[in-house]
């Protein structure tokens, strides 16, 4: 299994291939997985790979990545059956070998243990400290306009695909649907977000990546919360 060498423009094809029938490269959430090919990019795919640029932003969108389920695992342990891992600085580093020298000069084990006594102290002191102090998180109403194509967009589709868009710090609301004119309807929908982990653009870029379904979104509303 892999995606042979991510760094490079096969690479990136490939893992565009294999994210056009899957959200995630294990599983239906995000996971270690996720992030174990993620770090490995050298940037963003181009846009012309859309299903690995939809990925790339989604996984983008957790400021903290370490602390998504499972555990990262080799490159060549994700990706399509046949392919192997061939990305640059990918593969795990040796294990240093022991040196078994003798130390000429000795060392003073007694004040490293010292040391090291003292910093898990400071350690354990500035954590209580931190852990007192409330966590303010920024949330923000959305009241989103997305307009089919024309009056033959199956509107319940259009609806269930955007619902279908999930990303830590985003939660979807009531909808409805609204005349626009010559038979069209728009789907309004509400949507709370968190501000540093959820943006408008980043929105936008995902609803609008449904584009046999969706011509546009506007925000019709902003509001703090």
């Amino acid at each position: 299994m892999g995606f042979g060498d991510l760094r490079a423009a096969s690479g990136l094809k490939v893992l565009n291939g294999f994210l056009s029938e899957r959200s995630y490269i294990e599983g239906y959430v995000p996971s270690q997985a996720d992030v174990a090919v993620f770090d490995s990019l050298s940037g963003a795919p181009s846009a012309d790979l859309v299903h690995a640029l939809r990925w790339y932003h989604h996984i983008l969108s957790y400021s903290q990545r370490s602390s998504l389920p499972g555990v990262k695992k080799p490159l060549g342990q994700y990706g399509p059956p046949g392919l192997a891992d061939t990305t640059s600085g990918s593969a795990p580093s040796a294990p240093e070998e022991e040196d078994d020298d003798i130390d000429l000069f000795g060392s003073d084990e007694e004040e490293d243990e010292e040391a090291e006594r003292l910093k898990e102290e400071r350690l354990a002191q500035y954590a209580a400290k931190k852990s007192k102090k409330p966590t303010i998180i920024a949330k923000s109403s959305l009241l989103l306009d997305v307009k089919p194509w024309d009056d033959e967009t199956d509107m319940k589709q259009l609806e269930a695909l955007v619902r279908s868009i999930s990303m830590e710090g985003l939660l979807w609301g009531q909808s409805k649907l609204l005349p626009v004119g010559y038979g069209i309807q728009k789907l309004q929908i509400n949507c709370v977000i968190e501000d540093d982990k959820v943006g408008t653009d980043m929105l936008e870029e995902q609803i609008t990546a449904f584009e046999d379904f969706v011509q546009s979104m506007d925000v019709a509303a902003f509001n703090k919360i």
